[in-house]
């Protein structure tokens, strides 16, 4: 069988590389560079981490999305991955960090209450200040998004069944009798074609235009000061909730940078606009840094990136047959880049076992989870598996 797959951030260059792994010959159609710059995947790190809050779908994930990553790490020879730990923080009367707590002991992973003394001795370069519960959990950690994306480009490239395709965009789908045609007129058919193009699939599916909304993000990273950094470099990740705003904090693992995003959607924004991030974008962030970090006085802004999400209202994923040949793929809404490599690998399986597409939209939305047998292991214990020490939870 042949596929095609339009969009090559880590939702398509997974399905890509899963469907290769069936036996399946793809083509695969950018409309940038590979890696695109403007892609939601590119950018230096993502995290990976089971607190979920009451989602157990998500949460009961994460195990798997762990074994996909190890699949990964060996077709490309590489580990790009580093172990950090999950501090999850909340105030401000918000009980999200309680609810994946009890989620996560409801499903044998259980999180570490810390007080908050314990909290300021173990981390003290936290403010603790506004902190009313904390929650310690040892695994988790940072994926390094773009590298990943781009040595998955190199790999695919080295399959003799797949054909990249960068700088093609695309015009029009037909997802009815699986073709594409590109924006200079060329014609693609293949037995099935599988969208996953970001921020811009409603413009190729105007079905899902109202479902699957582009959402502008502004993330910084900041330059801190050598001993501090030093500090931040073992960790950890750092989720906090407070009312209905979560931030999330990336430490500099393996010399990337100290990243600070929010998780509270836009739901609004151009992604063939301006990338430049204004004053108002950025000053929630900095406010809400200055009351958590110590001697944070002494940082500087390093440089602040606009991206893109594509979010739905309930911030599910959305992998749904459309059309007698087509699939959607939008497994995004803010946390799905941790899920790409398992996500790409189960749509793979789906369309080559010819799944039930209904069965398999209810997992992807976190609804559903144990209606996939699991992942090979494929050999010896990976090195994710031992770094970040899961089987203590």
């Amino acid at each position: 069988m042949k596929t095609i797959i339009v969009g090559g951030g880590i939702m398509g260059l997974a399905a890509a590389w899963g469907l290769s792994r069936e036996g399946h010959a793809v083509e695969l159609l950018e409309q940038g560079a590979l890696p695109n710059p403007l892609a939601s995947s590119v950018d230096e790190h993502r995290l990976i981490r089971h607190p979920y809050g009451d989602r157990q779908g998500y949460a009961r994930m994460i195990d798997p999305a762990f074994e996909a990553w190890d699949m990964l790490w060996r077709d490309l020879g590489q580990t790009l991955y580093a172990p950090t730990g999950t501090l999850a923080l909340t105030g401000n009367g918000n009980d999200w960090a309680e609810r994946s707590a009890r989620t996560l002991a409801a499903i044998g992973r259980p999180m570490t209450e810390l007080t908050i003394d314990e909290l300021r001795q173990r981390f003290p370069q936290l403010d603790a200040r506004g902190v009313e519960r904390a929650f310690w959990m040892d695994s988790g950690g940072v994926l390094f998004a773009q590298d990943i994306v781009a040595a998955l480009s190199r790999h695919l490239q080295s399959r003799p069944d797949v054909a990249l395709h960068p700088h093609t965009a695309v015009r029009s789908v037909d997802l009815e009798h699986g073709r594409v045609v590109t924006a200079s007129g060329a014609s693609y058919e293949a037995d099935s074609v599988i969208v996953a193009a970001g921020a811009w699939v409603g413009r190729l599916v105007p079905e899902v235009e109202r479902t699957l909304v582009p959402s502008r993000q502004v993330v910084i990273y900041f330059r801190l000061p050598q001993e501090q950094r030093a500090a931040w470099a073992k960790g950890p990740m750092v989720i906090q909730k407070t009312g209905d705003v979560g931030l999330y904090f990336v430490p500099p693992m393996q010399g990337r940078g100290f990243k600070v995003g929010d998780h509270s959607f836009s739901r609004s924004g151009d992604p063939d606009a301006g990338r430049e991030a204004s004053e108002d974008e950025i000053r929630p962030l900095i406010e809400r840094c200055r009351g958590l970090f110590r001697g944070f006085d002494g940082w500087r802004t390093d440089r602040v990136k606009a991206c893109f999400y594509t979010v739905t209202e309930d911030e599910r994923f959305v992998v749904d047959k459309a059309g007698a040949k087509g699939w959607v793929m939008s497994a995004c809404s803010g946390h799905g880049f941790k899920f790409g490599a398992l996500m790409g690998l189960e749509l793979a399986r789906t369309i080559a076992a010819n799944r039930d597409p209904t069965a398999h939209a209810r997992w992807a939305a976190g609804l559903e989870s144990d209606i996939h047998a699991p992942l090979p292991r494929q050999g010896v214990e990976s090195k994710t598996k031992t770094s970040v020490g899961r089987g203590s939870g």
